[in-house]
């Protein structure tokens, strides 16, 4: 059976502190590239395969853009989204089906209640029910159904790894991380999630991040527009409070997290970070992401600091902040 890296691959990422002691330890591996792409620093094995999760999301958006998915702006952004289900998330959802000629029952993803609070005590105020469009990962599958339809593919069964779009993003997940895909699982929305090396998702990651908008290769062009489209919509990557939203709006970098403790950070450099928790917790992701960038020289301290001052990062006891969850570096 495939599995991430043994934990004797692993160091220690991220620490949890409470009332000065250390209480918890999260440790996995990670990895920098420069500007340039090359490494910067490494941190524990970063040549096991691991499953990237939604860090996953802007390869596969950029697949649906290849196939003729006709996406700018909000709408791209909503492609590589995790989003928490507000009302302004589901509008651009319900815009990209209407332009497939679809509804939300064609969406293959499962019912769900929105993950931002308001919106879900709203909708139990109303008695709403969970549904598919308020799933995090819906504007990834209406970006898959546009594919279809724009490519003349059959909607029906479009998550099966044999679908001709899923195919599609296969390679192109191989063209970009330089190697052949390890394993495939189903994620948690039901679409196909390929196993690639932390290295091979950092190289993706960069080269989508240092792509130009006005490139006369398409491939790069629809990379630099679907950065272009996150940092000048952070809202629409996450939601409010979310690590990936602060980042973003605050640093302007390019930021995507994954469940099971991934993610991938890029600065306004190109300068590039992709790491994997062991444990799968996310907390701390976004925390070291951010340090090791400003390690690198890619961002200011005093930004990084302030930024991690406002993102869910406090332990508490007695209703009073007594620790925080902080970088182990």
């Amino acid at each position: 059976m495939s599995q991430t890296f043994p934990a004797a691959a692993a160091v220690e990422l991220a620490v949890v502190e409470r009332s000065g002691f250390i209480e918890s330890r999260h440790v996995g591996a990670a990895i920098v590239l420069g500007p340039d792409g090359e490494v910067r620093s490494e941190y524990g094995d970063t040549s096991a395969a691991i499953l990237p999760r939604s860090s996953l999301k802007p390869l596969q958006a950029l697949a649906c853009v290849a196939a003729g998915a006709e996406l700018t702006g909000p709408h791209l952004a909503a492609a590589t989204a995790s989003h928490t289900g507000t009302d302004r998330h589901v509008g651009l959802v319900r815009d990209v089906l209407e332009m497939a000629g679809l509804g939300e029952d064609d969406l293959g993803c499962p019912p769900a209640w929105p993950q931002d609070g308001a919106t879900r005590d709203e909708m139990l105020r109303d008695h709403g029910q969970p549904a598919r469009i308020r799933m995090n990962c819906s504007g990834k599958h209406a970006a898959m159904l546009l594919a279809c339809r724009r490519t003349g593919w059959p909607t029906e069964g479009y998550l099966d790894p044999e679908h001709p779009l899923q195919v599609q993003i296969r390679e192109l997940v191989e063209r970009m991380t330089g190697a052949r895909v390890a394993a495939t699982a189903v994620d948690g929305c039901g679409a196909p999630v390929h196993a690639i090396t932390l290295a091979g998702l950092a190289r993706a990651i960069h080269r989508i991040a240092t792509s130009s908008s006005t490139s006369p290769f398409a491939l790069h062009r629809n990379a630099g527009a679907l950065v272009r489209a996150a940092r000048e919509n952070p809202w629409v990557i996450a939601g409010p409070g979310q690590p990936d939203t602060i980042a973003i709006d605050r640093l302007g970098v390019f930021s995507k997290g994954g469940a099971e403790g991934v993610h991938v950070m890029s600065a306004p450099d190109g300068t590039t970070v992709a790491l994997k928790m062991l444990d799968g917790s996310g907390r701390a992701t976004a925390a070291v992401a951010l340090r090791l960038l400003e390690l690198a020289g890619a961002l200011a301290p005093s930004d990084v600091s302030d930024t991690l001052s406002q993102l869910p990062l406090a332990v508490t006891g007695g209703g009073r902040d007594v620790g925080t969850i902080r970088p182990a570096f």
